[in-house]
């Protein structure tokens, strides 16, 4: 059997972490099961699912045990996400924009760090693409803007805000650009504004927040340059690995998950229907057999390229530099290709049955489109890193 419940072409035994952690998940997967229905209708997750994910400390997996988290393994955090996404999508991306997000704490000063992740147990999620604009004041910033893509908000305690720096309304530029800030703010100093209406993902309420001129001291933001390197040495760092290296498995392991789930949901399918006008099952058609092979191959080789990433950012984080950068940009974006082409396959085989708003295959569908819109997942990684093998250097975007 595979990790993910299948019976498939390879075996691997987990490690003893990776064991207790999906044993946490398979210990939620009822909770998980009964509540993806009422989050896709409220576009929010219910509040006693995330209570369960709390106690089972998921949203804390990949913050430093002295900020409270469990600071589990990259490996580890990927191949919880990827059985969150088998359950429900939308659990896996919050759990993921947290894990993402909660990285942010190995570059805070380690007192705010601590407040906003120990001591505090909802999430800290917000809008990390640049938008509105931080002033430059005596002792911090004051924030005014919009952002979107709260994932998570619901249930969060914190929300960031990515800001380029002015000085007297004039944007503050150095020798790399614009300066760029990270800033925290409690989520009570926002309005939250109702805009996820989306095809898919709708369970995680990612709703977009206006800030207007709330004051953020110095303390509670982190310069967006000292991101792009792995954190400073300390004793309470979590992870060598800058927060651009580490970011993408998130959103990675959420799409393979879905693809992952789209494959076990056609497979069952497969064994028991027989088409219209049919004579036998759908798993006996020779185009059947054929797709299914291809999609399996595209979620297997999936999951071997972002555990080999995982491997080399655990390995080089902190000396791999563009080279680490533009691999782990190329396996996002590959995975992503190869999950939303194996979720077509499964959903064009099944037939009129993936058209039903109950079938699972219809909302992997939604999903997996809707998360490989995320910018660690889109394809133009593919043309920056052609680029960067061509001597032209590593850019986010062109």
């Amino acid at each position: 059997m595979s990790e993910s419940g299948r019976v498939g072409l390879w075996q691997r035994t987990p490690d003893a972490e990776e064991q207790d952690w999906l044993g946490r998940v398979a210990a939620l997967a009822p909770v998980l099961r009964a509540g993806r229905d009422q989050a896709e209708h409220d576009r929010a997750t219910p509040a006693e699912v995330f209570a369960e994910l709390r106690d089972a400390g998921i949203p804390r997996m990949w913050v430093s045990t002295e900020f409270g988290g469990e600071q589990v393994s990259l490996r580890t955090g990927s191949a919880v996400i990827r059985a969150l996404a088998r359950l429900d999508a939308s659990i896996a991306w919050q759990m993921g924009v947290q894990g993402a997000i909660g990285r942010l704490s190995d570059y805070l000063p380690e007192q705010t760090a601590r407040e906003l992740f120990k001591n505090h147990a909802g999430l800290v999620v917000g809008g990390v693409n640049p938008s509105g604009r931080a002033e430059a004041v005596q002792g911090g910033y004051r924030l005014s803007g919009e952002w979107g893509f709260a994932s998570g908000s619901a249930h969060a305690d914190w929300l960031v805000c990515a800001a380029p720096v002015t000085l007297d309304g004039k944007p503050v530029t150095g020798a790399a650009g614009p300066q760029l800030r990270m800033l925290f703010i409690p989520k009570a100093d926002a309005e939250m504004l109702d805009t996820w209406y989306t095809v898919g993902l709708r369970g995680t309420g990612s709703n977009h927040y206006r800030v207007r001129d709330v004051f953020v001291p110095e303390e509670y933001t982190v310069d967006r340059a000292d991101m792009l390197a792995a954190p400073a040495d300390r004793l309470s760092r979590a992870y060598p690995i800058g927060y651009y290296d580490f970011g993408p498995f998130t959103s990675a392991s959420t799409a393979l998950g879905i693809a992952q789930d789209a494959l076990d949901t056609f497979t069952e399918l497969a064994l028991t229907k027989t088409p219209t006008l049919g004579l036998s099952k759908l798993a006996s058609g020779h185009t059947t057999q054929e797709k299914l092979a291809r999609a399996e191959m595209l979620a297997h080789t999936a999951e071997l390229l972002l555990r080999d990433a995982a491997d080399q950012a655990v390995a080089h984080g902190e000396d791999g530099g563009d080279r680490l950068s533009a691999l782990v940009r190329v396996v996002a974006a590959t995975v992503a290709e190869h999950a939303s082409t194996a979720v077509d396959i499964a959903y064009t085989l099944a037939g009129s049955s993936s058209l039903y708003a109950t079938s699972r295959l219809e909302r992997c569908f939604r999903d997996v489109h809707s998360a490989v819109k995320h910018i660690t997942l889109s394809p133009s990684h593919f043309e920056m890193v052609g680029q960067y093998l061509l001597g032209g250097g590593l850019h986010l975007r062109r």
